[in-house]
Formats: structure tokens, C-alpha cells, sequence
């Protein structure tokens, strides 16, 4: 079987003789490392809506309810 001259994906992850340091700052240098932020603003907006909905929607929601319950009960 003949190996083949290209790094396998195994030896492509290996870390290099860098050290930890100079990986942190060559991470740290990237132009572009995700968007938590903008996730993390949609996520709090979202809570922020559904309890907004839960605020206006409870009293009939409890009424609906209450309502189904009792006529169901004769």
C-alpha cells in the first residue's frame, strides 16, 4: 500500500511546535471569529417578546380556561 505525500487529517490537526501564546495571538489576529453578539441580542429580545405576549395573553388565556373547566363541569 503506498502512502500518500499529503498531510492526513490527523497530522493537519496536530499542533505545531508553536507555542500556546503565539496560537492565542494568531486566533486573537483573525479578521473574524463568529457573531455571539448579534446571538446573544436575539436571544434576549426573543425572551423579552414572549413575555411581552405572555403579559397580554395570560388574562385571557386564564379566562378561556377557566371558562372550558366549568362548562365542562356542568
Amino acid at each position: 500500500m503506498r502512502r500518500s505525500t499529503s498531510l492526513s487529517a490527523v497530522d493537519r490537526h496536530r499542533p505545531s511546535g508553536r507555542s500556546f501564546a503565539q496560537r492565542l495571538r494568531s486566533w486573537a489576529a483573525e479578521p473574524e471569529r463568529g457573531d455571539v453578539p448579534g446571538w446573544v441580542l436575539i436571544t434576549i429580545m426573543t425572551a423579552g417578546l414572549v413575555a411581552a405576549l405572555w403579559l397580554v395573553a395570560e388574562p385571557l388565556l386564564t379566562g378561556l380556561f377557566t371558562s372550558a373547566v366549568s362548562s365542562v363541569g356542568g
